[in-house]
């Protein structure tokens, strides 16, 4: 098989997996969106009380500055970041994605085993995103086995600080679901919605995570087998 027709192979159901991840979530995300919850909370609202019961009253709930989606938790400045449909949104969604990134919060807030793997790993992972692609095409260009064999051991780490992740998310909309009901912040029937959004949110984390896999299955058998 050629070696385009094998990365084809490897990276193609990926790609459909994650074309169609990011539909489901976008889809799921609009359409819970236009459904309003009870209490009228905005997200801002909803994530802001969430922190105060959890006795979190200094970390800030502010706008992030990029777009739709970019909703986050900041470990470095303590603080919750989200979009302007999240912040301001009174819907079911932005109650699900604004408790979702106060769970990252309450990660942190608790010592979290798994998000302090993820932090302690995310400089190592900077330099390796940064730099694995640059080495291989060096390695490739000048057939030098021992650069190809350091750029894939880079992509390595990216990859398993994706599988790092996935804990770190699952259990972050967890605590989104347990303070949402907790608090009484949704209704039992809006818990369904909340809980789709963050479950087509966590699908983009899987796929992600498989795509990143596949590629480095990929650069094994193209460069490093016999």
């Amino acid at each position: 098989m050629s070696g385009i027709g094998m990365y084809i192979l490897f990276l193609a159901p990926t790609l459909i997996l994650g074309l169609a991840a990011q539909w489901w979530l976008k889809k799921t995300f609009a359409t819970n969106a236009e459904l309003g919850v009870q209490s009228g909370m905005t997200g801002e609202e909803v994530a802001r009380r969430i922190l105060d019961a959890n006795g979190l009253h200094g970390v800030p709930v502010n706008p992030s500055p990029g777009g739709p989606l970019s909703d986050h938790y900041d470990p470095r400045s303590r603080g919750v970041f989200l979009s302007e449909p999240v912040f301001a949104g009174r819907s079911i969604a932005a109650a699900a994605v604004a408790a979702h990134e106060v769970g990252h919060a309450i990660q942190h807030d608790k010592a979290y085993a798994p998000m302090q793997i993820r932090s302690t790993m995310f400089p190592a992972v900077a330099f390796a995103s940064s730099t694995w692609i640059f080495l291989l095409m060096a390695g490739a260009f000048m057939n030098a086995l021992g650069l190809i064999q350091v750029a894939i051991a880079l992509y390595a780490i990216a990859v398993l600080f994706h599988f790092v992740t996935l804990p770190v998310e699952f259990d972050a909309s967890k605590r989104a679901q347990v303070q949402l009901a907790g608090l009484g912040l949704v209704s039992d029937s809006e818990r369904t919605g909340t809980r789709r959004v963050l479950t087509a949110a966590a699908m983009t984390y899987v796929v992600g995570a498989l795509a990143a896999l596949s590629q480095l299955l990929y650069f094994v058998l193209a460069y490093l087998q016999d």
